[in-house]
């Protein structure tokens, strides 16, 4: 049998990794500065992470949401104090997308309306009613559209307040990032959210942020929105809540009520799920991750501002948008093949994605700011020479 052939792939096998660096079969070292798309939070094979991981498969690893698992209320207890939503509930599930699609489905059953205003430019992941309000026709089936599912161009009031408007009580949520990631670090500007948090309120909308990749301290805030002062009635999360262990999950406001079989999951808040979640909460706590994250995303937009082919940067925190004056993928491969150096892309292709470890330091960034600097010098170099 054969994989699905559904990933473009770059000829290298990863086989071991520390902090922010991985090794492949041939012993190569790799700096990864992109922590698979955001999902690396406290560094590969941190040692509080890995030593309870391993303590818990002595223990139990698995079993159903039939019966009580006190991890769960642990790590909801430490996720609602770090995060400041500790009047808020936790459902535990898989992924971003599951979590998008159960606060979905929860908005729905909360007022009783059909119709989600999304972005252009979003992602908020690859299935059902989640690829709805995913801003990309290559990957929204046939099986998936619906008249349900209204597109806002970003940032745009004029054309958000119109669909208010001519769709009059039926709007059941708006779904929005915190940061665009896969658009391109795209940023809400704050007379914006607080616009969506006003309509929401005025028309009874549930306002969902999405900081499945931009949350758990990548911005410099626990989560982007909180730089607005707003409160989201659903805020999902996923990618950096368990280190590269799957785990999604949905904060849940207190005007929503529980009922059983509202919401439910084989997987979700599974064991070792929580314990990979608990020990990612205690790093980040423990070692002030949080502002770690805005003090080295500073570090490194100062350092590299003034660089040539830079246009713009794009940042909150560790969450980074390096927009070229010319599409990026060169400087990728550049920067992965010559330099060993993991970044990623974006919807926008001029833009080169930064999503390194909350724990970076100085040092390991100016391997990425230096390698840059080389990469980004030498295409001059390389029109001169055609000249």
């Amino acid at each position: 049998m054969n994989l699905f052939n559904v990933y473009p792939l770059f000829n290298i096998n990863p086989v071991k990794a520390e902090g922010s660096f991985l090794w492949d079969e041939n012993g190569q070292e790799y700096l990864d500065f992109y922590g698979g798309h955001a999902v690396i939070s406290i560094g590969h094979n941190h040692p509080h992470y890995v030593g309870k991981m391993k303590n818990q498969l002595d223990k139990i690893s698995f079993y159903s949401n039939s019966v009580q698992n006190n991890l769960q209320t642990e790590l909801a207890d430490k996720l609602g104090k770090l995060s400041g939503y500790d009047d808020y509930s936790l459902f535990l599930c898989n992924s971003g997308a599951e979590a998008n699609e159960n606060a979905l489905k929860l908005a729905s059953f909360h007022n009783g309306k059909k119709k989600v205003i999304y972005f252009s430019e979003a992602f908020h992941g690859r299935t059902s009613a989640a690829v709805a309000v995913t801003d990309n026709p290559k990957i929204v089936a046939p099986v998936n559209e619906s008249e349900n599912f209204i597109k806002c161009e970003f940032n745009n009031f004029e054309e958000l307040e119109n669909i208010f408007v001519e769709n009059e009580n039926q709007i059941s949520a708006v779904i929005v990032e915190g940061i665009q990631g896969v658009g391109g670090i795209n940023l809400l500007e704050k007379d914006f959210i607080l616009t969506i948090e006003k309509l929401c309120k005025e028309n009874n909308a549930v306002l969902i942020l999405d900081e499945v990749q931009s949350g758990y301290g990548r911005s410099g805030k626990f989560f982007a929105h909180q730089e607005f002062d707003i409160k989201p009635d659903l805020i999902t999360v996923a990618k950096g809540m368990g280190n590269g262990f799957p785990i999604g999950g949905v904060l849940i406001s207190p005007k929503f009520k529980a009922s059983y079989g509202l919401l439910g999951t084989t997987f979700g808040g599974n064991h070792l799920a929580c314990v990979a979640g608990i020990a990612v909460l205690e790093v980040i706590e423990k070692e002030n991750l949080i502002d770690n994250s805005e003090k080295i995303g500073a570090y490194i937009e100062e350092k590299i501002k003034n660089f040539p082919h830079i246009k713009n940067i794009k940042r909150r925190g560790l969450m980074i948008g390096i927009e070229l004056d010319q599409a990026c993928a060169d400087v990728r491969k550049e920067l992965l093949f010559e330099h060993f150096i993991f970044t990623g892309n974006a919807n926008d292709k001029n833009v080169l994605r930064i999503l390194p470890a909350l724990n970076i330091s100085e040092k390991e960034s100016d391997l990425f700011i230096n390698a840059l600097e080389k990469t980004l010098k030498a295409i001059d170099a390389k029109i001169l020479e055609l000249k």
